[in-house]
């Protein structure tokens, strides 16, 4: 990978040319703007007016969504950024994905990375939000992910509706022989009242996308919105409910070959036995190719079916290498408990002193605790696939991914084919959780297809494979302790969490030739930044030393210090005989915005109601993706187990674009963690995965899912993401209900390995 490691180091200059503050070249190439991608592929009669935005004189007008859609309704969403702007019902427009491109960076996905919180307005959090925005820009960072894809869209999207409005508004002047103030645009149609004549934006689009584009528009105000504010039909839902070919693994080129992968399920080993005859023998095979990757070792299959594909590759004979990392679960666990108890630590945050405040804290005032939570498989219900063809030096790629750019790169430079002769297909995605922003199954299907002689080849992945050589949640491990007050609060927290360094992991991936080490914010995400205010408050991370290939997962790092952190604030709360909804009051009376979730949720839920006898509450809240989310969860003790009976979601997301998608996302994020909390775990023996499809790694049943109660605010002043937000609370908030119920502190997840659910 030559030319990646290159490209690398090239955008990692120029990124240090904007950080520094404006050196020549790194300031022009941040306020240059990219071209418009749509410009070379225009089909007769057709116009672009931006990367977002092209017209067709029959009216047929495309939105450009460059945002993997994978259910989260980001299509939706960004159309209607554009369709509000552009003064059209989103019933009017088309949207497709859209190419891999630089222009469609996503300037948002860095902003946060300089270590300020999510509530530090100072000029200096705003002046390195704003640098590393621009290093995203210049690095042409196009990814979905972080929740940041509706943040990042909001202001980009509709000034391009606003400018193909206003450039059809000033053509369809000229056309009519009138001034452009005299024109009104409706649902399409430009209306010249005085007149009574009109243009549709068809007619006019050809003459408008000569036009310059405008240097300023002006956006409607909020109390103008026509489509943002409220809840839009998905543009994708008729095509998911006929069961259009919208997914990867529809993907038909004509003369297709299909194939599969067998890698190493012992990560990082290489085959050191191998026999293909009988799997080469098989009816319907046409070749076996080995495959080696920063990845790892494996092989792949050609053949004339998936179903032939898949029963070569059961058939290689193959003797794997040994592991590297500790051979099963309980040795990696003690690994990573280890490093929390003595590794080298770095502090993420530090408020006042806190060794002093427990040097002289009464034994009887300090409480002290171990928690723990397991890897975990992103398991989407469509396994890993993509589909390549090399031919004549021009690489097309049709792959469900969230980084198309990265696709463009690595699979290009893969196949030895320049940059411009690559061609990303980005399709809906059934599932991706950050699973998808890996380059695995898209660099298979290239290296598949370089051996096809010219044919594209389909490369889908067993549901086994998917499940054991894929890439994984860290599994953490953290050491906790508290000193009591006289007044029930915390005077001191101490929090040492250890996991995998996964950014490490993950670069050791894409680029391997650049160095490693550096901390991982992801380790302490959702315990070190929460707007608690705690007089002597430290946070520390500490990196676990194991190689276990590991990734983003729904919440990243929130997901884990959702549990740590919200769990220990409820043993806090009964340590000191306080509410556990009070206490947060207390530790967030800075943070208006939290205060007002809280109190919200418990609201909504009736907290401190007396209840009936069997049955209990529990309530945890996390700051992530800058939404403030409060969750209460209701649980009764039943004959059949333990049941989940309500749940009470509140969100404080700034500005609400689509409150239908909003409350979809916070139901689906709080499914998605209490499926993980219940029963969900990745385990290890011989140094291989031992789960291999939903019967051992299962997700909670529609008859197991708690109702569910949603309010939406918008009293903070930026908005927040919404596809993560409802993980994190999810997993403490059941955990705290259960020690309710049974008096029972779940320290270790997940939770069915202590009780038993209905």
């Amino acid at each position: 990978m030559g030319r990646v490691a290159k490209i690398a180091r090239r955008t990692f200059l120029i990124g240090a040319a904007v950080v520094a503050g404006g050196a020549a070249f790194g300031y022009w190439t941040y306020r240059r703007p990219y071209p418009n991608p749509l410009e070379d592929d225009l089909a007769e009669g057709e116009a672009t007016f931006n990367p977002f935005v092209k017209i067709a004189s029959d009216n047929t007008i495309t939105v450009i969504a460059p945002r993997a859609e994978m259910g989260q309704g980001i299509s939706t969403t960004l159309a209607a950024f554009v369709a509000e702007e552009l003064d059209v019902t989103l019933d009017k427009v088309t949207v497709e994905h859209g190419p891999a491109s630089y222009a469609y960076y996503n300037a948002v996905i860095t902003e946060e990375g300089g270590g300020f919180y999510f509530w530090d307005d100072s000029r200096v959090a705003e002046a390195v939000r704003s640098v590393l925005g621009g290093v995203a820009k210049v690095m042409g960072l196009q990814g979905t992910g972080g929740s940041t894809s509706t943040r990042d869209g909001y202001d980009r999207m509709r000034q391009a509706g606003a400018a193909a409005r206003m450039m059809l508004v000033a053509a369809a002047a000229a056309r009519l022989g009138v001034r452009p103030d005299e024109l009104e645009t409706d649902n399409g149609t430009i209306v010249h009242r005085a007149s009574s004549r009109s243009v549709t934006y068809g007619e006019v689009a050809i003459d408008a996308g000569k036009l310059d584009v405008p240097d300023a528009v002006t956006l409607r105000d909020k109390a103008q919105w026509k489509l943002l504010g409220k809840p839009q039909p998905r543009v994708d839902m008729l095509a998911k409910v006929t069961g259009a070919p919208i997914f990867g693994i529809d993907v038909t080129q004509p003369d297709m070959l299909f194939g599969t992968v067998r890698m190493s399920p012992v990560f990082g080993a290489r085959p050191v036995r191998s026999d293909l005859s009988k799997a080469e023998a098989m009816p319907g095979v046409m070749k076996i190719v080995p495959i080696e990757t920063s990845y790892g070792s494996g092989f792949g299959v050609i053949a004339q079916n998936t179903w032939a594909a898949f029963k070569a590759a059961e058939a290689i004979d193959v003797e794997w290498g040994k592991p590297s990392n500790p051979a099963d679960t309980n040795a990696i666990m003690k690994t990573i408990m280890d490093a929390a108890a003595k590794g080298s630590a770095s502090a993420m945050r530090d408020d006042g002193d806190v060794d002093a405040a427990f040097a002289d804290a009464p034994a009887d005032r300090v409480i002290e605790a171990e928690y723990s939570v397991p890897y975990l498989s992103h398991a989407p219900m469509e396994p890993m696939n993509a589909t390549a063809r090399l031919k004549d030096g021009v690489l097309d790629v049709w792959s469900p991914n969230q980084m198309p750019v990265l696709v463009r790169w690595f699979c290009g430079d893969i196949a030895g084919v320049p940059l411009d002769k690559v061609h990303v297909h980005t399709t809906s995605m059934g599932g991706a959780f950050g699973r998808r922003g890996e380059m695995d199954f898209s660099l298979y299907a290239t290296l598949l297809a370089m051996h096809a002689d010219g044919r594209p080849v389909k490369v889908t992945w067993t549901r086994e494979e998917d499940m054991r050589v894929g890439v994984y949640r860290p599994a953490a491990g953290g050491r906790f302790r508290a000193r009591i007050g006289d007044d029930g609060s915390p005077v001191a927290v101490d929090m040492r969490i250890s996991a995998q360094n996964m950014m490490d992991s993950i670069m050791s991936r894409w680029f391997p030739s650049l160095p490693g080490g550096a901390t991982d914010p992801a380790i302490t995400d959702g315990s070190h930044n929460q707007p608690y205010t705690i007089p002597n408050y430290r946070v520390a991370s500490i990196a676990a030393p194991l190689t276990i290939p590991v990734s983003f997962w729904r919440s990243v790092g929130n997901s884990v210090n959702g549990y740590f952190h919200e769990a220990f604030m409820d043993e806090i709360a009964h340590a000191g005989g306080v509410d556990p909804v009070e206490l947060r009051r207390r530790l967030m009376a800075n943070h208006p915005a939290a205060l007002a979730v809280v109190n919200k949720v418990a609201e909504m839920s009736n907290w401190g109601e007396t209840l009936p006898a069997g049955t209990a509450k529990g309530f945890a809240f996390t700051l992530s993706f800058g939404s403030w989310c409060g969750q209460v969860i209701q649980v009764a003790d039943t004959p059949a187990g333990i049941k989940l009976e309500k749940m009470w979601i509140a969100v404080d997301v700034g500005t609400a674009i689509d409150p239908g998608i909003i409350d979809a996302q916070l139901v689906s994020g709080a499914i998605y963690g209490l499926s993980a909390a219940m029963g969900q775990q990745v385990t290890f023996k011989d140094g291989m995965v031992e789960q291999s499809n939903f019967h051992d790694f299962d997700a909670m049943r529609m008859f197991q899912c708690p109702d569910f109660e949603v309010a939406i605010l918008e009293n903070f002043h930026r908005m927040g993401g919404v596809g993560e937000v409802g993980t994190p609370p999810a997993a403490p908030a059941l955990a705290n209900a259960i020690f309710a119920l049974t008096g029972k502190r779940i320290r270790s997840l997940p939770l069915d390995r202590e009780v038993r659910f209905a």
